[in-house]
């Protein structure tokens, strides 16, 4: 695999220099490739998918965006991504090595909205997206979580992008079991390369009493189907709801926290890896967890 991790802080600049009307085309540029490996879901506008994902503003001047960029580049984040990357794959590469994955790997890092609720507060002022196999697009605002853990990201959406070159993904019949199931892992491979003070916010903030009425519910609803049922049992109800779903009466993002306690009991019956559970079945980690699945 080769990964590539392009220099979007370069053309970030000259996108914030052009007149307003010459930036979407810009922004379609800078997206450009990732476009490839996500034709898989249809003909997506690069620039509405952008603004839809917490994306920063191209409609207005904003004399924040500079500076957050400069921010980013002093601190190394480019490079800290490549280097996060680059071990990501050194593990599970050996730990798996028939498994399938994308022949390139494109690493498109945008900045994000500071006024936008769902980057700043819940995700901590990162996130990723990472489960088509050849592109990764990582969305960040400078904090000192996202500038400490954006690599972390990086390496999480790597181990969405290697399952997904091999566990079937198929948006009508995916179940909540498989996304939870999927994100438990890449959190646990995170901190199976950087320990525990790399899981991101979405991992750690529930625990306790909230955490076992959030395992509940989503362990009762494990079977359900269809992509456009599964924003709250993953994201939680704020967000479900920001994106047109009902809620179900989950706090934000507790999929992530069930996903990796669900994981964690799979590794410990196992005796396995989670990079070494890229690939495995949803099924086969649900029943290793004591998780009653009907699929």
């Amino acid at each position: 695999m080769k990964i590539v991790v392009h220099d979007t802080a370069s053309a970030m600049f000259d996108l914030l220099h052009r007149p307003l009307e010459e930036r979407p085309d810009a922004l379609r540029e800078i997206l450009s490739p990732l476009q490839s490996a996500m034709s898989v879901v249809g003909d997506v506008d690069a620039v509405q998918m952008r603004q839809m994902g917490s994306g920063f503003r191209i409609d207005r001047e904003d004399p924040r965006y500079l500076t957050a960029l400069r921010q980013m580049q002093d601190a190394g984040v480019w490079n800290e991504i490549e280097d996060r990357l680059a071990a990501a794959w050194e593990r599970l590469n050996g730990a798996v090595p028939e498994a399938r994955s994308a022949e390139t790997v494109h690493v498109v890092l945008v900045l994000g909205d500071p006024d936008d609720h769902h980057l700043t507060v819940r995700t901590g002022g990162y996130f990723g997206m990472g489960g088509f196999p050849g592109a990764i697009h990582l969305v960040m605002w400078p904090t000192e979580t996202s500038l400490a853990k954006i690599g972390h990201a990086a390496a999480h959406e790597l181990h969405h992008n290697v399952r997904y070159a091999n566990a079937a993904w198929d948006p009508g019949t995916v179940t909540v079991g498989e996304q939870v199931v999927a994100e438990g892992l890449a959190e646990a491979f995170v901190r199976e390369l950087a320990g525990e003070q790399a899981l991101g916010p979405w991992t750690t903030v529930l625990s306790g009493a909230e955490l076992d009425d959030a395992y509940e519910k989503v362990v009762a609803a494990i079977d359900v189907a269809g992509m456009q049922n599964l924003p709250p049992y993953v994201y939680g109800d704020a967000t479900a709801e920001l994106m047109g779903h009902e809620p179900v009466g989950l706090p934000d993002l507790a999929g992530y926290a069930v996903g990796l306690r669900i994981v964690d009991a799979h590794l410990a019956v196992s005796g396995l890896t989670a990079a070494q559970s890229v690939a495995l079945p949803a099924r086969d980690i649900l029943v290793n967890a004591g998780v009653p699945t009907g699929a």
